[in-house]
């Protein structure tokens, strides 16, 4: 598997997570969170880090930040690295602190920034540390939600922009965004990332690409530029499912997972070309999968329209 694309640029938009080693934990103590916190401050103030929103779990912690100078490694080196002197010289330890690189995750913000932000603050709540996302003191949810005073270099205006400013009904309405997922089963927006590296649209997707490879014209082929490749159509890849000896209702459902898995269209635009919901795409996807793991033909056709249909983006 190759290596995910590091994509830096002025003005580009991330969802970064990192986690502690081993899976251990990161954070130990109150005093361990909020020095955190004052690493993101010095972020911010140092390198021009824009934080729009976070959450500090255990073992790992999540962040949206924008970086206006198109420094993301820069921020993180600070981040990460500072924190861990800190926790090394507390607790009288030596080496890494966080598993490998930090994950960063390059998004559309306009597409996914609110969806998110959502997603990140309700990630206690998914651990089962708490029943409602403002119970939690360590994200910047229950400054979202006018509950605390959000840190003033937090940048809530992005986000909040969506829900109509920031103001206290458009606090309520960011809310109840928030709590219409509250104890329901959903997909994560991160499920639609492609090639490890960017979540958007494939009009986004193709001109990231673009812009990648014309930085590194003599390396074209290389596997995590190539999988930016403008992503195959829902028709194209339908075209392709038909060409196997499927009944119709296999054609169909198998369809439904190739479309969410190989073309990058959002889980609501699969769910309309089939006549479903958006949630209905998704429990079709798993249930292929998991009658895959018990049928074998079945496995091998899927595997064989997945290596057709990467091959047609090759």
């Amino acid at each position: 598997m190759s290596r995910p694309l590091r994509i830096q640029y002025p003005g580009a938009f991330y969802h970064v997570t990192s986690r502690g080693n081993d899976q251990k934990k990161i954070f130990k103590s109150q005093k361990d969170r909020e020095k955190f916190l004052v690493y993101l401050e010095s972020a911010v103030m140092r390198y021009g880090a824009v934080i729009h929103s976070y959450c500090l779990m255990s073992n790992h912690y999540h962040l949206l930040l924008e970086t206006p100078a198109g420094n993301l490694s820069q921020i993180m080196r600070h981040i990460n690295g500072a924190y861990t002197t800190y926790f090394n010289v507390k607790r009288k330890r030596a080496g890494h602190l966080f598993q490998g690189r930090y994950k960063a995750i390059l998004v559309e913000a306009d597409e996914y920034a609110t969806e998110l932000s959502r997603y990140l603050h309700l990630n206690p709540v998914r651990a089962k540390m708490t029943s409602l996302p403002e119970e939690y003191r360590w994200s910047s949810y229950r400054g979202y939600i006018g509950l605390n005073k959000a840190p003033y270099w937090l940048s809530e205006d992005f986000i909040l922009g969506y829900f109509g400013g920031n103001n206290p009904k458009a606090r309520n309405r960011y809310r109840q965004f928030a709590e219409d997922l509250l104890h329901h089963e959903y997909d994560s927006p991160l499920e639609q990332v492609v090639a490890s590296t960017i979540l958007g649209r494939p009009e986004f997707v193709s001109e990231v690409a673009e812009r990648k490879a014309s930085e590194m014209p003599d390396r074209r082929n290389v596997p995590a530029v190539k999988e930016l490749a403008i992503r195959l159509s829902i028709d194209e890849i339908i075209a392709r499912v038909q060409e196997e000896p499927l009944d119709e209702k296999q054609s169909r459902n198998i369809s439904i997972y190739c479309c969410r898995q190989h073309s990058g269209a959002k889980l609501k635009e699969i769910g309309k070309y089939f006549g479903i919901s958006d949630a209905a795409v998704s429990q079709a996807s798993r249930r292929l999968v998991l009658k895959c793991e018990k049928d074998q033909e079945l496995k091998k056709v899927i595997t064989r329209l997945e290596t057709k249909l990467r091959g047609v983006r090759s």
